[in-house]
């Protein structure tokens, strides 16, 4: 199968994948909220092109990004449609006495560009950092230790869950299962989740005495040296420049 990981390209050599992980986090998320709050199509826009360039210096393939993006428009495009005809404003064009306005198509297009260079921008960051790297990091910078053991075990056992999944599935094929939407089909899919998350829960608890028996403290541990050079201290200043200066524009509105 192939597992859909998010540091699958961690060891390229780029500015971006050299630059440091705790540096990286903090400026990504100022970025981030910055991206996320623009008011203007046209900051927006040259907020998602931000992202693609910062995509292009990471040298990270186009088709990793695309695959994960995809998913994200499934949600936000919809709203292209939706909007138009819920929003209330300038009529653009009626069909059967439904109206589309100008308004509503402004906000949906606002909302798909920001939603597209946050996305980029962040998938940019956790692709150009080993998962083991970024969990170090988050716990360098304090981040609360319960959510990122949650982020860590999340991300180190969901493989081992879609690997039982496929396995309950193949079996249930092998006996002849045609997964159908009547009550026999519904029953068995939901007798196979029970099981699933019965079974994730018994592993867990293994895995939590086995941890606990060799002396796990809730560290991280890597062999990750984290040390800010020149370059580092440079590209913090000028992304969070990038940051204020994208605030400053949607304040000043």
């Amino acid at each position: 199968m192939d597992y859909p990981e998010i540091d699958r390209y961690a060891s390229l050599d780029s500015p971006i994948h050299r630059f440091d992980p705790r540096a990286k986090i903090i400026t990504f998320v100022l970025l981030l909220i910055s991206f996320v709050f623009v008011q203007k199509i046209s900051v927006a826009f040259l907020a998602l092109l931000f992202s693609l360039l910062l995509l292009l210096v990471s040298k990270l393939p186009i088709r990793f990004i695309l695959k994960r993006v995809q998913i994200v428009l499934i949600f936000v495009l919809p709203l292209l449609i939706i909007m138009p005809l819920t929003v209330k404003g300038t009529e653009l064009f009626s069909v059967f006495g439904i109206s589309a306005t100008r308004e509503g198509l402004w906000y949906a297009s606002l909302i798909v560009i920001r939603s597209m260079a946050a996305v980029i921008l962040i998938l940019t960051m956790l692709g150009s950092m080993r998962f083991d790297t970024t969990i170090k990091a988050l716990y360098t910078l304090k981040a609360p230790k319960t959510l990122v053991q949650m982020l860590m075990f999340t991300y180190r056992y969901i493989f081992v869950i879609i690997d039982e999944f496929l396995s309950m599935w193949r079996a249930m094929s092998a006996k002849g299962f045609n997964p159908r939407t009547n009550m026999y089909g519904l029953s068995v899919m939901g007798n196979m989740v029970g099981m699933l998350i019965v079974k994730s829960y018994e592993r867990g608890e293994r895995v939590y005495q086995a941890m606990i028996s060799r002396g796990y403290t809730g560290n991280p541990k890597t062999r990750t040296a984290f040390a800010m050079r020149r370059t580092d201290y440079v590209l913090s200043a000028i992304f969070v420049g990038i940051a204020i200066l994208v605030h400053i524009n949607t304040v000043m509105m």
